[in-house]
């Protein structure tokens, strides 16, 4: 190409009317980005104590969500393995009938090999039914930042999204991903 149609190619593609900006900004006065009022000291400290409760009690809440599906998921490793361990004779030999008549030592260790191989797989099918149920629930939306505390009329996260958390908010089902 030579110069002359560089010039031109460049004048053509280049309008007073292209955007600069993505979007217009916001005509709510709500929504603008106007400089935010700070908390007095006193109030600042309480309203820190209550995301921090709510943060903690949120963290909580995860804990127990994610420990609930870890131990069901992971029961018939925690069965296999107790039973190999129960019956062999240099853990702890045990008494009861099925350790006598049905398991002995080999067939305990082979219990005990076999929980602990198909503790991998069951380890990450229960990460991964945790992870796409917090993904479906917006777990991780529910903890609030600090600026909630620092400033006057910043919204709670879950308000604009329907509910605590947004769980309210009808599920996308064009989006998948795998885990």
């Amino acid at each position: 190409m030579s110069d002359q149609e560089i010039d031109d190619f460049e004048v053509d593609s280049l309008s007073d009317t292209s955007r600069m900006i993505p979007s217009l900004p916001p005509y709510d006065i709500k929504d603008q980005l106007l400089p935010m009022e700070r908390r007095s000291v006193c109030s600042c400290w309480a309203w820190t104590l209550l995301v921090t409760t709510m943060n903690i009690l949120v963290f909580l809440m995860n804990v127990a969500f994610m420990a609930t599906i870890f131990s069901v998921m992971l029961l018939p490793t925690i069965v296999v393995v107790y039973f190999g361990f129960k019956c062999h004779s240099r853990v702890f030999h045990s008494n009861a009938y099925y350790c006598k008549t049905v398991l002995d030592d080999s067939s305990s260790s082979a219990l005990i090999i076999l929980g602990f191989v198909i503790m991998s797989p069951l380890i990450v099918l229960a990460m991964a039914i945790y992870c796409s149920l917090a993904r479906r629930f917006r777990l991780f939306l529910c903890f609030q930042p600090y600026a909630r505390a620092v400033y006057k009329g910043v919204k709670w996260r879950w308000y604009e999204d329907g509910g605590l958390c947004g769980c309210a908010q009808v599920w996308n089902s064009h989006v998948k991903a795998w885990v």
